[in-house]
């Protein structure tokens, strides 16, 4: 397994890869629980068209390669906000979410963030980003038919 940052030579063969696993997980994990117009406008910004403007707008992404099978990927916005963690099932539960974070948070750290994040976080994921030790600081939200739970990281140095 390979981590490392996606370049725009990546974007003509990895952002259709990206699109359609994050299209399948939020299908399975997120936006079941939203309104029929949240799901779609969810979906309709994180195709792949979404994806290449999220790059362009400056969204740092971390790939995570098994071969050339693209095993999961994650986003950061403004070296501060964690966007987007998407991890393919059959690489679930072995810590690769983990190192994907690492890594994104200590580029995200050396390009001059603070170390403090945040992530809006499903309600399948709020587990998952506790361990990573986000805590929650607000109540469920609902935002253009999209429920999330805002979370807060506070960098304590390693």
């Amino acid at each position: 397994m390979v981590i490392r940052p996606l370049d725009s030579a990546d974007v003509p063969v990895l952002a259709p890869a990206m699109a359609a696993l994050l299209r399948s997980l939020a299908l399975e994990f997120i936006v079941h629980e939203s309104t029929p117009l949240g799901a779609a406008t969810f979906l309709a910004e994180n195709d792949e068209h979404g994806i290449r403007s999220y790059l362009a707008r400056g969204h740092i992404c971390h790939v995570a390669l098994d071969g050339e099978r693209l095993a999961g990927f994650i986003a950061i916005r403004d070296n501060s906000h964690l966007f987007h963690l998407f991890v393919g099932t059959a690489w679930q539960r072995q810590g690769l979410a983990r190192r994907l974070w690492h890594a994104a948070r200590a580029a995200a750290i050396a390009r001059g963030g603070d170390g403090n994040f945040t992530v809006n976080a499903s309600n399948y994921a709020v587990s998952a980003y506790e361990r990573l030790g986000f805590v929650r600081v607000a109540p469920t939200q609902c935002v253009k038919g999209l429920s999330f739970n805002p979370m807060h990281l506070a960098w304590a140095g390693d």
